[in-house]
């Protein structure tokens, strides 16, 4: 359960009070009494001895809800006839639609946009197919692709319950980028399958943004696709992460007075998203890590290390640590969570090195509560909203896909991802940089762009074939 009232647990209850008793006055007493927040209150209808009235109330998850609407038919002489949740109702019919982007009023504009005309078109990308960037939707286009395997945080939930989350992910990019994305979920979790399933619909597409497919499929897939299309492919949840997360810790650093190079940094979690943020952060400079899993730490005296573990260990852990995270994480400068909630106390962050650096970024429950993790730590960052310095891949993503489809990239590179990261941090100024302000908000009005400038510049036109750090 949620510890605050969510916008996520939204609803609406509509309901009937006499017009001149003491009703009214007392709606907002049962929602405070039982624990929600209310946030409108709209009188819809006005009688004499009537009015209906639309209480809008959040609440912390759905049995606080009934406990809310309970208390409200409670009070005297109140009827309840509806609640709505508002999250819902915001997904009836889904949230994306396609529209035509040209008049369709006559017979000569229908000849045009369709039959007969439209064939000159189609022979012109016949003899030259890269004129389909030019001519078609292809040049703003990204297919966002899943097979539900490992949406947000609630796991294998499959292609159909994926397709919220995959509109959710549409809609954020022509929200930020003005870039139009089609949710693509498959239902198969075979990687030779996903492969060419998306190899034979990239020809419609500019860019691939793979989403929410666990590890470690998600690195074959996209492996595997990179050396398969002439087209972008990027996993945002490794990418994006891994941008957000170097993006702020240049700011943090900076707050503290610290190097990159010269830092301890201790990273819990060695999947898709801490396997990312691991090689953007080694591209980037930083020399001391070691990442934690659920086994402790990774190095190469274990017996369980698959090709993505060993490539940890060979790259990181220098002094062959072999303890847990709590010893990992004690003299620390950095300790960054893309893992579980809880797994970290404020006794941890107190070990830690002076000017400590926390990003607790699991997500919707962080590894160590933020408060709890301010008491000891210069700089905390979580995954969330309703604290400071939210890592939020969409400062990310929106901007990147920006820059490689107005760079008519073919490939994603390290440089670029780095780039990225720069530029974002940068949004933040030197007279508003703070512990509290380490990067800027997702509706910040300069993030897309400057991320986009910074990948379509770091692309030059042609950009280099991907190599990993």
């Amino acid at each position: 359960m949620a510890t605050v009232p969510s916008v996520s647990y939204s609803i609406t209850v509509r309901l009937e009070v006499p017009a001149g008793g003491k009703a009214v006055s007392l709606l907002t007493h049962a929602v405070e009494t039982a624990g929600g927040v209310v946030t409108a209150l709209d009188v819809t209808n006005a009688g004499h001895e009537k009015l209906r009235i639309d209480v809008t109330c959040a609440a912390k998850d759905t049995d606080h809800v009934q406990a809310i609407v309970d208390s409200l038919g409670a009070v005297e002489d109140v009827t309840i006839h509806k609640v709505s949740d508002r999250t819902f109702l915001m997904h009836l019919g889904g949230k994306i639609e396609m529209q035509s982007k040209v008049p369709l009023r006559n017979r000569d504009e229908l000849s045009m946009a369709y039959t007969p005309g439209v064939a000159r078109v189609s022979l012109a990308i016949a003899r030259n197919p890269e004129d389909a960037r030019r001519l078609t939707v292809k040049r703003n286009s990204v297919a966002v692709v899943t097979d539900g395997s490992a949406v947000l945080g609630l796991g294998n939930i499959g292609p159909a319950a994926a397709l919220p989350v995959m509109e959710g992910k549409a809609a954020l990019f022509k929200r930020f980028a003005g870039i139009d994305a089609w949710p693509i979920c498959l239902d198969t979790q075979d990687v030779d399958e996903i492969v060419r399933t998306v190899q034979v619909i990239a020809p419609g597409f500019g860019g691939i943004n793979l989403e929410d497919i666990s590890a470690p499929r998600c690195f074959e897939v996209e492996r595997r696709l990179r050396g398969l299309l002439d087209i972008p492919v990027f996993h945002d949840d490794q990418h994006g992460t891994a941008i957000c997360v170097l993006a702020a810790l240049t700011n943090a650093l900076k707050v503290v007075g610290k190097d990159l190079a010269h830092v301890r940094i201790t990273l819990a979690g060695a999947g898709a998203a801490g396997t990312a943020v691991l090689r953007l952060l080694l591209a980037a400079g930083a020399q001391h890590v070691i990442v934690c899993d659920y086994l402790g730490a990774v190095h190469l005296g274990r017996e369980d290390l698959d090709d993505s573990l060993r490539w940890v260990a060979e790259h990181t852990n220098a002094g062959g640590y072999a303890g847990d995270l709590r010893g990992a994480v004690k003299g620390a400068d950095v300790f960054i969570g893309v893992s579980a909630p809880g797994i970290l106390t404020g006794e941890d962050v107190a070990a830690m090195a002076d000017g400590s650096v926390v990003f607790a970024l699991a997500n919707p429950e962080p590894e160590i509560t933020p408060d709890d993790a301010r008491e000891h730590a210069a700089v905390v960052a979580t995954g969330r909203s309703d604290y400071p310095n939210q890592i939020n891949n969409v400062l990310a993503f929106p901007g990147v896909f920006r820059g490689l489809l107005d760079a008519q990239a073919t490939v994603v590179t390290p440089e670029m991802l780095i780039a990225a990261a720069r530029a974002l941090a940068a949004v933040v100024t030197a007279e508003e940089l703070g512990p509290n302000y380490i990067i800027p908000s997702v509706f910040h009005p300069d993030a897309a762009n400057a991320v986009a400038a910074a990948v379509r510049e770091s692309a030059g036109g042609k950009a280099r074939g991907f190599t990993e750090a």
